[in-house]
């Protein structure tokens, strides 16, 4: 992948994004990806989702597109400049994801989530290195990607922010 979120997670009722250091007894050592970098515990009453494991619906009910494919379009067409923020109007929010993913879901991605993908990749462009693509063979297709923008993948509108 062209960048690795593997580690990378957000918290409910925390904002920002967390890189996952270590487990412990009662939950896990995260470390904030910010300029402190400060660590604490995120006890197991947490919910956490990992960034690797969230995908953007597309209207073919089959096929998700991950996550960090997606901060790499978004790499390689804006750099680190984004044209649009998270207080944006939600038509140009809308806009900006079309130019992304031109077949994502309308009914299955909202506002919301448009708004976290910026915030997003503004802190994993800055704190977590990008690495050149690896050419992806045919049979390792994203059509068998789990869909997920939630951590139940039940219900794609995440109250996390």
């Amino acid at each position: 992948m062209p960048v690795n979120l593997k580690d990378i997670a957000s918290i409910a009722g925390m904002s920002g994004l967390y890189r996952i250091v270590s487990p412990t007894r009662s939950g896990v050592i995260i470390e904030t990806l910010d300029d402190k970098a400060s660590r604490q515990v995120a006890q197991s009453k947490h919910r956490i989702s990992l960034l690797h494991e969230i995908s953007i619906y597309t209207e073919d009910a089959e096929v998700t597109v991950p996550l960090a494919e997606v901060f790499e379009r978004i790499r390689q067409k804006y750099g680190q400049e984004l044209t649009v923020s998270s207080k944006s109007s939600n038509a140009e929010l809308f806009s900006f994801i079309q130019e992304i993913i031109p077949d994502f879901d309308r009914s299955r991605v909202y506002v919301s989530d448009i708004k976290k993908i910026i915030t997003w990749y503004g802190i994993v462009s800055k704190y977590v290195p990008f690495t050149e693509a690896e050419p992806v063979p045919e049979t390792e297709n994203t059509s068998h990607a789990e869909p997920a923008l939630s951590e139940t993948n039940k219900e794609p509108n995440t109250k996390e922010s």
